[in-house]
């Protein structure tokens, strides 16, 4: 029996079944003001097409790092008046990841969605306080839980969400697949996750940057397949996902975080030209 999946409004999108892709991209972390704005220049020629979404992404603090001496970023306040500033000079809504429940309120009055990462995807307090701000809610399933168990996580962010900004027919929060780990220092991607979790009736994510992880690499850093960023995300699209996240880079061998996940920066829009030829396939199989 299908599932009817509530869409969730991002800024003025709609992500969901019947929705135009939703694109999440960017840089890991922030760096400079030119390499954000270069960035989100190329994401909103991206966004000209009809048949896509485009949402920045950057975060201002990456404070899950390998090694206590890794860069973290530019922190919150420098963080957000650069995040501020690449939405209005893009055009583009952003989007950013928030680590404790005092960062909600504050990312909230920049950032149009709100990113929980994987790791902190259980708790509670930061679950709730991000729903609170009536923004949309976008939470990384942990790479240690089973699709299944994302009920519990939507359950949290749609009982937390404010009466002032419920919507009939609306949903505030999605879920995000980017890989479970296998083992010691290996991720796979159980594609069935992304219908397993649709069941949930919300739209779904997929991180492809992510999912070709290689945690716990050589010198405190994690390694990564950016070879394998395209095939991984070429299969969820085919499978039905709602959304796709990359992080993207003019040369990803200088991003002090996952350059070796990253596409780059000049093979970025080809890529999405191709997945969204894919998805015009799947979706005309579908009619």
């Amino acid at each position: 029996m299908s599932t009817s999946i509530l869409p969730v409004a991002v800024g003025d999108y709609l992500c969901g079944e019947g929705q135009p892709l939703l694109l999440i991209a960017g840089p890991c972390v922030l760096q400079t003001r030119e390499l954000a704005f270069a960035i989100g220049e190329t994401l909103a020629q991206i966004n000209e097409r009809p048949d896509i979404q485009v949402v920045f992404k950057a975060s201002f603090d990456k404070a899950n790092r390998t090694s206590l001496a890794a860069k973290r970023g530019p922190g919150i306040e420098a963080g957000l008046r650069l995040l501020e500033a690449v939405a209005a000079d893009s055009g583009l809504p952003v989007t950013t990841d928030i680590h404790l429940p005092d960062q909600a309120a504050p990312v909230a009055e920049v950032c149009q969605l709100l990113q929980i990462p994987a790791f902190l995807a259980r708790q509670t307090d930061l679950l709730v306080a991000a729903s609170a701000t009536g923004r949309a809610v976008n939470v990384k399933k942990g790479q240690f839980m089973a699709p299944s168990d994302m009920r519990y996580v939507v359950d949290k962010v749609r009982g937390s969400q404010p009466e002032s900004s419920k919507r009939p027919g609306r949903s505030n929060v999605m879920v995000c697949e980017r890989g479970t780990f296998f083992g010691y220092g290996r991720l796979v991607n159980d594609m069935q996750s992304i219908p397993l979790m649709r069941q949930l009736g919300v739209p779904v994510v997929f991180d492809a940057t992510h999912s070709v992880q290689q945690p716990g690499g050589l010198g405190g850093a994690t390694g990564g397949n950016r070879e394998m960023v395209e095939p991984l995300a070429r299969a969820a699209v085919a499978i039905g996902c709602d959304a796709l996240f990359f992080e993207t880079h003019p040369d990803p061998a200088t991003s002090p975080s996952d350059g070796a996940n990253m596409i780059p920066l000049d093979r970025f829009a080809s890529m999405i030209d191709r997945l969204l030829r894919l998805r015009e396939t799947v979706e005309s199989l579908n009619d």
